[in-house]
C-alpha cells in the first residue's frame, strides 16, 4: 500500500501520475488556496454538479490563516471547517483514487500527510419509472435505475427497519464496480449470508463488463449442460423489499436496474409480483395457472407429437387433434423449425425500432404464419401448438427459465422421434434428473422445499396466503 507524505508536491506529482490528468479532459485539477496553505482538488466532469462545487470553493477561499494554523492535520480540518456531512481523510493513494474515479471530490492540502474525500458524487440518472419487463395491473410503477444508491433508497422506502442491512463490496481490479447486499439481520439465513459474503470477498476478476451477469457467474460458475438458471430477477423496489421480509439477500449492482434475489428453487418461479396486488383466492388461482402452463409448455408439443405420429390409444374424442392435411415435411423437422423461427423473429424484435414493431409483428405473423400454411410447409395444427408454447413462456418473467423449458422440450421432443414413447419416458426422467441435481447458492436442492419436504414453506409457494393482521 503506498501512502501520501508530508510533502505537497510529491502528493500531486503522484496523484497527477496515477490520474494521468494531462491526457483526461474530464478529470478537474482546480489549486486553491486555504488560509495561506495551498491545497489542489480533484474531481471528475459530470460526477459533481457545478453549484455545489462553487459553494465549496467559495467557503474554502474564506478560511483564515488562523483558523488553518488551527487544524493540526487533515482529520482536525474536516472535523473543524469542513461542513458537507460525507467528509473523511484517506491515507492510501489508491483508495484516493478509486474513490475520484467513482465521483468524490479529493482535496490534498500542503503540510497535510492525509488526503480528504468530500464525497459529493451526483451520477447522472434516468427517472424512475416502471420496467418494461415487470409491470403490475395495479401497485407501485416506479422501478429500479442503474444508480446503485438511488435503488437502496427505494427499498429503504419500503422498509423502515433497523434491522435492514446495506453491506457494499468493490469487485473488480479494473471496474471496481459496487455491490451491495440488502437484508435483514433478524430475518436472514446466517448460513447463505456468509457464503455469499464470502464468495464475494474471493472474487478476483479484472472487471465486471456485463454487470449482475458478470457477478453472476463468479457467484456461482456455470454448468454447461444446465439451462436451468438459478437466480431470479426483479427490477422492482416493491417486489425486492418483499424478498427482504421473506428472509432472501437482495443483491444490487451500480449500472444495473436489476436485483437479484437469493437464494432461488425451481419452484419460487411459481410467484409473481401480481400474485400480491390481488386477493389472496386470485393470487392463488394466478399461481396454479402458471404451475399448469409450465407443465405443459414442457409436455404438450411432445405427447401431441407421439400421438399424432405413433397413433397412440387415446379416447375417440381425441381424434381432432389428428392430421388431416397433406404434408411433405415431416412433423419433427417442421416442430424444429418452428422452434428456431421463434427464436429468430424475438432476436429481430429486439434490434426492431420502436415505430416498426407494430409492422414486425404483422408481417411475422402473416407472411411466417399463414403463408407458410398455405404453401403446404407446415400444418396449422404445428403452428397452433408452437404458437401456444411460445406465448406461455411469457407467463413466469423469466427469460432464463423460458429458454431452460424451451432447450428441455427440444431435447424431449427429439427423442420422441429417435424412441417414441420410450424417449418421452428417457426425455423426461433426465430433465427431472438435471433438476434434482441443481444446488442453489445456500447448497440445497433445486427443488426445494418438495426435496427435502418442507410442508410450510412448501404451502406457501402454492397458496398466496392473506395477511395476517394483529389489532391492538
Amino acid at each position: 500500500m503506498q501512502t501520501f507524505t508530508d510533502s505537497y508536491s510529491e502528493n500531486l506529482h503522484l496523484v497527477n501520475k496515477m490520474l494521468r490528468t494531462g491526457e483526461n479532459f474530464d478529470i478537474i485539477v482546480k489549486r486553491i488556496l486555504l488560509g495561506g496553505k495551498n491545497a489542489t482538488l480533484y474531481c471528475i466532469d459530470g460526477f459533481v454538479k457545478d453549484v455545489m462545487l462553487e459553494k465549496m470553493l467559495e467557503y474554502f477561499t474564506k478560511l483564515t490563516e488562523k483558523e488553518m494554523n488551527n487544524a493540526q492535520n487533515a482529520q482536525q480540518l474536516v472535523d473543524r471547517y469542513i461542513t458537507y456531512v460525507e467528509a473523511d481523510t484517506e491515507e492510501d493513494t489508491e483508495a484516493f483514487i478509486t474513490l475520484i474515479l467513482t465521483g468524490a471530490v479529493g482535496m490534498i492540502v500542503e503540510g497535510y500527510s492525509r488526503a480528504i474525500i468530500i464525497d459529493s458524487r451526483t451520477y447522472p440518472a434516468r427517472d424512475v419509472q416502471e420496467p418494461e419487463s415487470d409491470k403490475v395491473l395495479r401497485g407501485s410503477h416506479e422501478g429500479f435505475v442503474e444508480t446503485i444508491v438511488f435503488n437502496t433508497a427505494l427499498i429503504r422506502r419500503k422498509i423502515r427497519n433497523p434491522n435492514l442491512t446495506m453491506k457494499s463490496f468493490q469487485v473488480g481490479r479494473s471496474s471496481k464496480t459496487d455491490i451491495v447486499i440488502s437484508y435483514l439481520e433478524d430475518k436472514v439465513d446466517k448460513k447463505l449470508l456468509k457464503t455469499v459474503v464470502d464468495k464475494l470477498n474471493s472474487i478476483d476478476v479484472d472487471s465486471l463488463s456485463m454487470s449482475h451477469e458478470s457477478i453472476k457467474e463468479c457467484l456461482v460458475p456455470g454448468q454447461p449442460l444446465n439451462p436451468f438458471p438459478k437466480f431470479r430477477y426483479t427490477e422492482r423496489p416493491d417486489a425486492a423489499a418483499a424478498c427482504i421480509y421473506d428472509g432472501n439477500i437482495i443483491l444490487l449492482t451500480d449500472g444495473s436496474p436489476t436485483a437479484i434475489i437469493l437464494p432461488t428453487g425451481i419452484f419460487d418461479f411459481v410467484q409473481d409480483i401480481n400474485d400480491f396486488y390481488f386477493s389472496p383466492f386470485i393470487g392463488t388461482f394466478l399461481r396454479l395457472v402458471r404451475a399448469t402452463v409450465f407443465f405443459l409448455t414442457l409436455f404438450l408439443v411432445p405427447c401431441w407429437y407421439l400421438y399424432t405420429q405413433y397413433h397412440v390409444n387415446l379416447p375417440g374424442h381425441f381424434k381432432f387433434m389428428l392430421i388431416e392435411e397433406p404434408n411433405t415435411v415431416p412433423i419433427i423437422a417442421q416442430l424444429l423449425i418452428v422452434e428456431f423461427v421463434i427464436d429468430t423473429l424475438r432476436l429481430a424484435s429486439l434490434n426492431t425500432p420502436n415505430a416498426l414493431s407494430n409492422s414486425f409483428s404483422v408481417v411475422g405473423a402473416l407472411v411466417l404464419g399463414e403463408f407458410a400454411v398455405r404453401s403446404g410447409w407446415f400444418v396449422s395444427e404445428v403452428v397452433l401448438f408452437m404458437a401456444f408454447v411460445a406465448i406461455a413462456n411469457f407467463t413466469q418473467p423469466s427469460y432464463e427459465l423460458g429458454y431452460a423449458i424451451k432447450i428441455s422440450r427440444t431435447f424431449i421432443l427429439i427423442l420422441c422421434a429417435l424412441f417414441k414413447i420410450w424417449g418421452l419416458v428417457a426425455g423426461a426422467a433426465i430433465v427431472f434428473a438435471v433438476i434434482a441435481s441443481t444446488k442453489t447458492i445456500n447448497g440445497y436442492t433445486y427443488l426445494y422445499p418438495l426435496i427435502p419436504f418442507d410442508k410450510k414453506a412448501f404451502k406457501s409457494l402454492l397458496y398466496r396466503r392473506p395477511l395476517k393482521c394483529d389489532y391492538k
